[in-house]
C-alpha cells in the first residue's frame, strides 16, 4: 500500500515479527500489484525492502491461501497486456507514384489518339461484336485507354489518381494494379455481353475508375465481420451504402455517360475486392448490436 498508516498493510524496513513471505519482487510496483492480491482475499500485508528485493509478508495462517491465488494471478497475467491491434496499411505512406505514371500514360495515349483520328478508336474500342464474333479479346483493355475528348480524358485521369492511389495504399501496389486490372476487364467484359449480339463500343477509362471504387467497398465490406465470422446487415450496409451512393452521384448522371459500364465495373470490383481480401473479425460490441 501507498501509506503506512493503512490497515491493509505497510511498507518499510520494518514489520511485525512471526510473518511468512508470500514472494519477493524486483521493484516495488510488482510488490504492490501482488499485494493487491492478498488485499482482494482480506488478507493485510506488509511490503519489506530487502537486499533480495521487496517482500511480500502475510499472516502464517494465510500463507498457503496467498501463494495459490499468486500463483493463479501471476499465471493469468502472461502476456498481459496484448499488444494494440492495428490495421497496418500495404505502403507506410500513400501511393501515389504509379497512380501518377497512370494518369500521364493515359493522357499521353490521348496526345497520340488526336494525331490520328478514328484510327485508334477502330482498333481498340470496345465493340461487343467485334469481341465475341471475331475474338478481339485485347478490346475489354485497350478501350481503357482511349477517349473521346480532352475533358473526358482529364476527368479519368484526376478522379483516376485518386481512387487508385486509396486502392494501391490500402491493398498494396502490385496487388492493388493486378485486382484493378482483373475488375476493370471483367466489367468491359461484361457489359459487352450484355449488349452482344447487338451492336454496342465505348471508350474510356471509367470503368476502372469505378472498378477500383468497387474494390474499396468489396474490401470494406469483407473486413467487418462479427465475432463469429457472420455478416452483420448493420455493419455491412455501412460501406455498401457509401460505395453505391458515389456509384449513384458520379456514375449515373451527365451527357454521354455509360452507366452500364460503370454498374459493371463497381460489382466486378465489389466481388474481387471482397473475395482477395481477408476478413478481420470485430468483436466491438458497439459496432456488432
Amino acid at each position: 500500500m501507498p501509506a503506512p498508516d493503512l490497515p491493509a498493510g505497510t511498507t518499510g524496513n520494518e514489520a511485525p515479527g512471526e510473518l511468512a513471505e508470500a514472494g519477493v519482487y524486483p521493484t516495488a510496483a510488482e510488490g504492490f500489484e501482488h499485494g493487491l492480491v492478498a488485499l482482494a482475499m482480506g488478507q493485510a500485508y506488509w511490503l519489506v525492502f530487502s537486499n533480495a528485493g521487496y517482500r511480500l509478508l502475510v499472516d502464517p495462517p494465510a500463507l498457503a491461501l496467498v501463494r495459490e491465488q499468486l500463483a493463479c494471478f501471476d499465471r493469468e497475467s502472461t502476456g498481459w497486456p496484448p499488444p494494440p491491434v492495428s490495421d497496418h496499411p500495404a505502403s507506410p505512406r500513400t501511393e501515389r507514384f504509379t497512380p501518377l505514371v497512370w494518369a500521364m500514360v493515359v493522357v499521353a495515349i490521348y496526345s497520340v489518339q488526336t494525331g490520328s483520328p478514328g484510327v485508334w478508336e477502330e482498333a481498340g474500342a470496345l465493340d461487343s461484336q467485334a469481341v465475341f464474333d471475331q475474338g478481339e479479346w485485347w478490346r475489354v483493355v485497350t478501350a481503357l485507354f482511349l477517349h473521346a475528348d480532352l475533358g473526358h480524358v482529364l476527368a479519368n485521369a484526376v478522379s483516376g489518381f485518386f481512387v487508385f492511389s486509396a486502392v494501391t495504399s490500402t491493398i498494396g501496389r502490385l496487388r492493388g494494379w493486378l485486382l484493378l486490372a482483373l475488375a476493370a476487364a471483367a466489367g468491359n467484359l461484361a457489359v459487352a455481353a450484355l449488349n452482344y449480339p447487338g451492336p454496342y463500343r465505348s471508350i474510356g477509362a471509367s470503368t476502372a475508375v469505378f472498378a477500383g471504387l468497387g474494390l474499396l467497398t468489396g474490401r470494406a465490406v469483407r473486413v467487418i465481420r462479427g465475432e463469429n465470422g457472420q455478416l452483420r446487415w448493420r455493419t455491412v450496409s455501412v460501406p455498401l451504402a457509401a460505395g453505391v451512393t458515389l456509384l449513384g452521384l458520379f456514375g449515373a448522371g451527365g451527357l454521354h455517360t455509360d452507366v452500364m459500364a460503370h454498374a459493371t465495373g463497381f460489382v466486378a470490383g465489389l466481388v474481387l475486392g471482397a473475395s482477395a481480401a481477408s476478413a478481420r473479425p470485430i468483436t466491438d460490441p458497439a459496432i456488432l448490436q
